[in-house]
């Protein structure tokens, strides 16, 4: 999918001013804002029941919040410490909670997808991480014969060749790197300093170790940052070849992240460059031969992520795009969020909250929400717009037994003006996302959200 975009052609300054505003990115429907403490460990047993009686694959997420430094820039539930001592306990906890959650599932709903994110996870030792995995192999059907979709985010300045090949060990099958930026101004003003010869050895050593996909993640909008800088970095990135790429908008919001607060927000790109860096980003790996898959994700044609795009099966959770729509998350941890029948929860944030808790054999649930009908509706247009760019007005009309045009037609009358401005298309039985509007498709998006007000609309990041 080649975006022909130039620095003047489909972004002006006027569309900027009136489309660059804040919203969700919509990992979640409802999002994360609606959770309530009214929702109980009980209420997550009933969830689990209704995912029982679906069954079903599952998918496992599993959060450590440790790093050894902080990155200025990061939004991320996590705990900067040095002490490596720290993590023993955690893991043990960890190890504790998964059984909690085994009890709750039916035996043989195999594991299609496992994800260990953070934090950094490979601040845990080798023997930490065999013990979580056994942990999880005891408690959840494990698949061992290398097809399961099993990754782990890893910080190149946090692993060398021999933790690869103990990952690769452990069934781990794909990587994220974490990048943001190879310019040496920019990772100073972020604390972040990572030399390109660090990841590639990681890079390498994953080739080494027949690994199936290998992701980086860049950060526009970072301090310092101009559209040459990164194109600089970009063209690094490119040479390394990862079958996928995602590159995140940068939020700003140093009121709710207290190491924003160390980033000077006058040396922060304005928006119109970070469009310029977006806008020759896309240009740039289009013409290496990326696929642009959603608004800040990409994959080479043959990854599974664009075959699932084409097919239909493409699918968005709290890590991103993803191949497996159809598996209920059971998310371990500090801070993770589960998603299982029809309902999020999300644990304690803190970690002797969330000792105590499991120490005592109880689920450390702090937060969630069940979904109503109407979510349910709701999630599945926000979803196909996100995810594949069209609403098919026939087969959400034949699934939710509504009609389309008078159930939304408030939102069909919000997008009208996207429509003027060339975002969308809406024809008799469906919306298209047209070139301009997938840069934009958070505010395609919105106009479907019935829970935005003014209050909710500040916890989110701008969408350019």
């Amino acid at each position: 999918m080649n975006l022909p975009l130039t620095d003047s052609g489909l972004f002006d300054i006027d569309l900027i001013r009136r489309y660059d505003k804040s919203g969700p990115r919509y990992t979640s429907y409802p999002t994360a804002v609606q959770f309530h403490e009214a929702f109980t460990e009980d209420d997550y047993r009933a969830a689990a029941e209704r995912s029982n009686a679906l069954g079903g694959p599952l998918s496992i997420y599993t959060h450590i919040p440790f790093c050894d430094t902080v990155c200025y820039y990061c939004a991320c539930n996590k705990v900067v410490t040095k002490d490596r001592g720290r993590a023993q306990p955690y893991v043990d906890d960890v190890v504790n909670e998964i059984t909690l959650h085994g009890r709750l599932f039916g035996e043989g709903r195999r594991v299609d997808q496992l994800h260990w994110g953070g934090g950094t996870p490979t601040f845990l030792s080798n023997d930490q991480m065999r013990q979580l995995m056994a942990g999880i192999g005891q408690n959840f059907a494990l698949k061992t014969d290398d097809t399961g979709e099993y990754s782990i985010e890893i910080d190149p300045r946090e692993a060398d060749a021999r933790t690869i090949a103990v990952l690769r060990e452990l069934g781990f099958n794909r990587i994220s790197l974490g990048v943001q930026d190879f310019d040496a101004r920019v990772q100073e003003a972020v604390n972040r300093i990572q030399s390109v010869a660090e990841t590639r050895i990681v890079m390498d050593a994953a080739r080494a170790e027949g690994f199936h996909g290998i992701s980086l993640d860049l950060i526009y909008g970072l301090p310092h940052q101009t559209r040459d800088s990164f194109m600089k970095t970009l063209d690094t990135v490119i040479d390394m070849a990862p079958d996928r790429l995602s590159m995140f908008n940068y939020a700003h919001l140093p009121t709710r992240f207290k190491p924003q607060r160390r980033i000077n927000t006058d040396e922060l790109p304005n928006a119109a460059e970070k469009l310029r860096i977006l806008g020759g980003s896309i240009e740039r790996l289009a013409e290496a031969g990326y696929v642009l898959i959603g608004m800040d994700h990409f994959a080479k044609p043959t990854d599974p992520l664009a075959i699932a795009q084409q097919n239909g099966t493409l699918h968005r959770n709290f890590q991103g795009y993803s191949t497996h729509a159809e598996c209920d998350m059971v998310a371990v941890g500090v801070s993770s969020i589960s998603q299982v029948g029809g309902a999020f929860s999300q644990n304690t944030k803190d970690l002797t909250a969330y000792h105590t808790a499991v120490a005592a054999g109880r689920l450390p649930i702090e937060r969630g929400y069940v979904l109503t009908a109407e979510d349910h509706l709701r999630r599945r247009v926000i979803s196909d717009l996100i995810s594949h760019f069209e609403v098919d007005f026939i087969a959400i009309n034949q699934n939710y037994g509504i009609d389309f045009k008078n159930h939304f037609s408030a939102a069909l009358q919000e997008l009208a003006p996207m429509q003027i401005d060339d975002l969308v298309t809406i024809q008799a039985d469906s919306i298209k996302v047209l070139p301009r509007g997938k840069l934009l498709i958070r505010n395609i998006c919105m106009a479907f959200d019935e829970y935005l007000s003014l209050e909710g609309m500040q916890r989110f990041s701008k969408v350019i």
